[in-house]
């Protein structure tokens, strides 16, 4: 285990914004992430576990205990024992768009509208990644972790994760319990693409043959660049930790209400398919409809040109810059449209 002292964090996260870690540890292997979990508990160091950076808000003062990144890679494809799918078991360091790209190279469906998004793979059942009608808890077929309350490594199955929208044990009731080391996904072989999303319906709406999982994933990259979530060099829009809010989901009563202040501006309450269960509804309208459009500037920070749910670090914005500007739109949202956004990032402070 290689230990270094006095990180900077910025240049690790897709925001490009918060202070150094204090102590900071790249784990390539299980026995390293044991070594590094005891190292933290002997020295009694807060312990924060890093992936890809790319859904992170850091503070300006960064990290004062261990920051420990998950660094173990490697895809292993195998035969589902049961179904007509392929398991891959993918180490938590590895690139998730590289998976992507992978998996659609040997023409196993299921996560392919899941393209372009930064990050590694063992954040992606924390959060329950999904994007464009794909979730990751749909092809997940189970976890390996480390289990630092009973200090063993185990296995999850799908069920034990508690998925719901944007949410998991994980980053909910077993909450910094658990460090992911390995996902197994199972994925379908030969499959077609899943269009539900209206833009990528879009895309292909005048062809007559099916487009290929290569072809759909390109179609998403391209929406996905022309909405600034896709990591450009050079684009300050890029600067993000990606969407910023959860698209709400509203009671039959609170819908309603939403409807009704609604009409009274003239407006009418977007409808996507996408959107049409539980009454979910687009964070990104609710936003632009408060003052905020896009490319709004409050200084070091502001909105994308490309998305309204994206904040941007315009050049040397800070942690307390974004939470300003968090706050900002959700006190806006909240007073013209009776809605409470939830920021989707994890909010690193210690």
């Amino acid at each position: 285990m290689l230990l270094q002292e006095n990180v900077p964090l910025a240049p690790r996260t897709t925001f490009q914004i918060g202070g150094p870690a204090r102590f900071f540890v790249e784990a390539k292997t299980r026995a390293e992430v044991q070594e590094a979990v005891a190292f933290s508990d002997r020295k009694r160091l807060s312990l924060f576990v890093l992936g890809g950076g790319s859904n992170l808000v850091i503070s300006d003062s960064g990290w004062s205990g261990l920051v420990l990144k998950i660094g173990i890679t490697g895809i292993e494809r195998r035969p589902h024992l049961v179904e007509n799918r392929l398991l891959f078991d993918v180490g938590a360091g590895e690139s998730w768009d590289g998976f992507v790209a992978h998996a659609v190279s040997t023409l196993c469906a299921g996560v392919e509208c899941l393209s372009g998004i930064p990050g590694s793979v063992g954040g992606t059942p924390v959060q329950n990644v999904g994007a464009y009608g794909q979730e990751v808890a749909a092809t997940i077929e189970s976890l390996e972790v480390y289990d630092r309350k009973n200090e063993q490594i185990r296995e999850l199955c799908n069920e034990a994760c508690g998925f719901s929208y944007r949410t998991s044990i994980f980053n909910t009731t077993e909450r910094e319990r658990f460090i992911i080391l390995r996902v197994t996904y199972a994925l379908t072989p030969g499959a077609q693409p899943h269009l539900q999303y209206a833009d990528l319906q879009r895309c292909f709406e005048r062809r007559e043959t099916t487009p290929t999982l290569a072809e759909t994933r390109e179609a998403v990259c391209r929406i996905r660049a022309s909405k600034g979530m896709l990591i450009v060099p050079g684009d300050p829009d890029s600067r993000s930790a990606g969407s910023f809010f959860k698209n709400p989901i509203l009671s039959n009563d609170q819908l309603a209400d939403l409807t009704k202040r609604a009409r009274a501006h003239g407006l009418t309450i977007p409808s996507y398919p996408a959107l049409a269960s539980q009454n979910k509804v687009s964070a990104a309208w609710l936003v632009e409809h408060s003052g905020f459009s896009r490319g709004y500037d409050a200084g070091r920070v502001g909105i994308s040109h490309k998305h309204a749910l994206a904040i941007v670090n315009r050049g040397g914005a800070t942690a307390a810059d974004v939470l300003a500007l968090k706050e900002e739109i959700q006190r806006r949202v909240e007073a013209k449209w009776g809605v409470r956004l939830e920021p989707e990032p994890v909010f690193v402070w210690g």
